[in-house]
This record gives structure tokens, C-alpha cells and sequence, in this order.
């Protein structure tokens, strides 16, 4: 796992939600997000229950995320190299004793960094065990204040 600074990286679901939080001096100088990423986060809106206040107010700051995401990236698609990529990778979670199905959604962002050659920027460096000699993992600081 790298710790230096890099000029280009592809951002893990988690630090696009976080970006407010992260201290940029961690993430690339130029980022970019996986359509997977967008997928995820398009998806959480959705997967709020209830219709209380915190339950809007929640819905709302998910969009909010969403909308930012759309805005500010042109998301690196999941092609024919990513996955073949994928299936590496799967090969490699599966060597350390993990089970690829649980993190579907992780590997194939994995993947599409490992095919366009960018080191993965993560809060959660563990979702990535394993992978340490396909994809550069970079471990971002986790911030204290969050959503």
C-alpha cells in the first residue's frame, strides 16, 4: 500500500463521500471516479427507509452527493479490460481466503483502476487485501467529522 502522493488517481466510493472531510494534501492531483462509484451512489438515495425528518434529510444529502459526483467527474467506464482485470483480482481475494461475491462492488472498482494503470485511493484499505501486487492501494485518513 503507497503512501506517497500521486498526480492521478481513481477515488474509492467512500472517499467521494467524504471529500468534504479529506484533507486533499491525500488524494491525487487529478481524480477520477468509476462508474461503478457512480452506481453506488446513485443507488443510495434510494435504499433510505422511512419518511421522517432524518430519513429525508438523508435522501437529500445522498442526492447532494450524487449530483457533486456527476458534476465534478466523467466516470472511467467498467470495459472489456476491466473485466478481465476483474476476474485477477477475484482470483486474488479468493488466494487470501475472502469471498469475492460479499465485495462485488469494491473489486470491480479495483478492477477498473488495475486496467487503466491508476493507483486505488481508499478510507478502507482492508476491503482491498490481497490485492496489493495488482492495484496500487492508497490509504487515505479517514476524518473524524462525517456525515
Amino acid at each position: 500500500m503507497s503512501a506517497t502522493r500521486n498526480s492521478r488517481g481513481l477515488l474509492d466510493t467512500n472517499i467521494v463521500i467524504l471529500a468534504r472531510w479529506i484533507d486533499s494534501a491525500e488524494l491525487p492531483e487529478e481524480m477520477a471516479i468509476s462508474a461503478v462509484t457512480l452506481a453506488e451512489l446513485s443507488a443510495g438515495p434510494h435504499l433510505v427507509r422511512g419518511d421522517d425528518a432524518n430519513a429525508r434529510a438523508e435522501r437529500a444529502r445522498r442526492s447532494d452527493v450524487v449530483q457533486r459526483a456527476e458534476n465534478e467527474f466523467d466516470p472511467l467506464p467498467f470495459d472489456a479490460e476491466a473485466a478481465r482485470a476483474y476476474g485477477r483480482i477475484s482470483a486474488a481475494v479468493a488466494d487470501v481466503g475472502r469471498t469475492p461475491r460479499r465485495r462485488v462492488a469494491d473489486l470491480m472498482i479495483a478492477a477498473v483502476a488495475a486496467a487503466q494503470g491508476l493507483p486505488l485511493y481508499t478510507t478502507n484499505p482492508s476491503d482491498y487485501l490481497g490485492l496489493e501486487d495488482l492495484v496500487d492501494i492508497v490509504a487515505v485518513h479517514r476524518p473524524a467529522l462525517t456525515p
